[in-house]
């Protein structure tokens, strides 16, 4: 393979919210070797905005992981809880652009909302936001916040997308991808609780990390619509993707944290099983559709 001219940069994303599985491994072992074949560099960054689902077992758990699997990076691994205050200037960027606008919805009224609507657009995370608070005035968006209301902040995608035109993006696997940038809705860019997203800070985290090929599981190209928009409207540097197959259980179901039957510390501990034996299980259990 001929080495590219941009030095090949290749990350692992994991959360500290669970055991790694095999998807997991398979995931990181592709970007990994994707790094390794290029003579470049394999980062590991830990996700953990979300402090409330975080655990200080799990990550030295994915780290003993990942030492067993011999996929090794540069420590310390990067937190992006460490990293808040470069997620607030990203947003305050996008407030001064109007991409965005504050949402005191609660859960609840979102719902009921939804139940109201006949054909309410879905995306591939379910019904879309309807919009309750799009287009409020200052006036409204000021008593929300007398009344002590902490707004999230959603995206505008149809502004968003006006702004930006038209955009593309290509995938190792799936080939040039037209960007709709609708195709998730107004998605919470900021929640009211942590004050950012998984979407804010990965995209910026790339950037800062100089990452120039994301490897991820298909369950996010979906995502990678609106990473897109936000590079462009963020000026931060598009990576190259590649969002693999999955791996799924004995039923053709997607691994999730909560099979610990099939967590790497399970079958590596209780099965005795090698890194190879993992990966080639992982291999076989990959979906092809």
């Amino acid at each position: 393979m001929a080495i590219p001219e941009v030095e090949v940069i290749t990350r692992f994303a994991p959360s500290p919210t669970g055991l790694l599985h095999l998807g997991h491994l398979y995931s990181a072992h592709l970007a990994h070797q994707l790094a390794l074949s290029t003579q470049g560099q394999f980062l590991v960054r830990f996700e953990d905005i979300d402090e409330t689902r975080t655990r200080d077992t799990f990550y030295q758990a994915i780290e003993e992981d990942l030492e067993w699997a011999g996929l090794h990076a540069p420590k310390p691994f990067l937190r992006q809880r460490d990293r808040l205050a470069a997620y607030d200037l990203a947003l305050d960027k996008l407030k001064e652009l109007g991409v965005i606008y504050p949402c005191f919805c609660t859960r609840r009224e979102i719902q009921n909302e939804l139940t109201q609507l006949a054909h309410a657009p879905h995306g591939s995370d379910g019904p879309h936001y309807p919009q309750i608070c799009h287009g409020m005035s200052d006036s409204q968006i000021n008593q929300k916040l007398a009344e002590g209301r902490t707004p999230s902040w959603r995206l505008d995608a149809r502004k968003a997308g006006a702004i930006v035109g038209a955009l593309s993006f290509h995938d190792h696997y799936h080939g040039k991808i037209t960007v709709q940038p609708e195709l998730l809705g107004d998605l919470i860019l900021a929640r009211k609780d942590i004050g950012t997203s998984y979407h804010i800070a990965v995209v910026v985290d790339d950037a800062y990390q100089g990452i120039s090929d994301v490897v991820r599981g298909r369950d996010l190209l979906d995502s990678t619509h609106i990473h897109r928009l936000l590079q462009v409207l963020l000026e931060l540097p598009e990576p190259r993707y590649h969002h693999h197959p999955l791996v799924t259980d004995d039923t053709g179901v997607r691994l999730a944290k909560r099979h610990a039957a099939r967590s790497l510390q399970s079958l590596r501990s209780k099965q005795g099983l090698t890194p190879q034996q993992a990966l080639e299980l992982a291999l076989r259990q990959q979906e092809y559709s």
